[in-house]
């Protein structure tokens, strides 16, 4: 197959660039891509082209510009430096803290929200409610890892913060005129860190 008729197979001029052809050589590939012979001819058409051009270079017959010739002469711009990971938590607290489920987290929170609210309503069983919250505690945390030692320590600890917080802040909201008893707030703050724990905390 001669020079010539490859390129009119293709239906490209000899001066043709490399897009060119390649572009011909696609068109054709689409307009016969059900007629095998047709598809060899035309793949036979642009691997006698590419051979001609490369012999052609090789004897020196196409002149290749500098900047491809001497690519290494060019200044190359440093490549884009990959974007900042994001800052992950320290080890120490990713060790401490989980990804809970939906319902890891809606269970805990439906049930400390029962009993926040009967220890706003009645005030007088926010100490039972309180005990109530605890065996939860220890039920949801257990369940989680099955270490009821660490389900101890966690809810006794948590329990202790929220109520060591939520005092003062129910006598606050209380002299701010908050018309809440301020053992149901003291609870309900407690119940609201529990619920943190249960839900959080590995």
């Amino acid at each position: 197959m001669s020079e010539l008729s490859s390129y009119e197979q293709l239906g490209v001029s000899e001066n043709a660039t490399f897009e060119e052809i390649q572009q011909a050589r696609q068109r054709l590939s689409d307009e016969y891509s059900g007629d095998r012979k047709q598809l060899d001819r035309i793949e036979a058409a642009y691997d006698e082209i590419l051979m001609q051009r490369l012999r052609a270079r090789q004897e020196g017959k196409i002149k290749v510009p500098e900047r491809i010739r001497f690519a290494e002469r060019e200044v190359r711009s440093a490549p884009p430096s990959p974007p900042a990971p994001p800052k992950e938590a320290p080890a120490w607290l990713q060790g401490l803290l989980d990804t809970p489920s939906q319902a890891e987290i809606l269970w805990p929170a439906g049930t400390f929200f029962a009993l926040s609210a009967l220890s706003l309503i009645q005030p007088a069983s926010a100490s039972l409610a309180l005990a109530v919250g605890v065996g939860f505690s220890l039920y949801f945390i257990n369940r989680k890892e099955n270490k009821f030692g660490r389900a101890v320590t966690i809810t006794l600890v948590t329990l202790i913060v929220g109520l060591l917080l939520g005092t003062p802040i129910a006598s606050w909201l209380t002299a701010l005129g908050v018309q809440l008893p301020t053992e149901g707030l003291a609870a309900s703050f407690a119940f609201f860190i529990l619920w943190l724990a249960n839900s959080f905390l590995r």
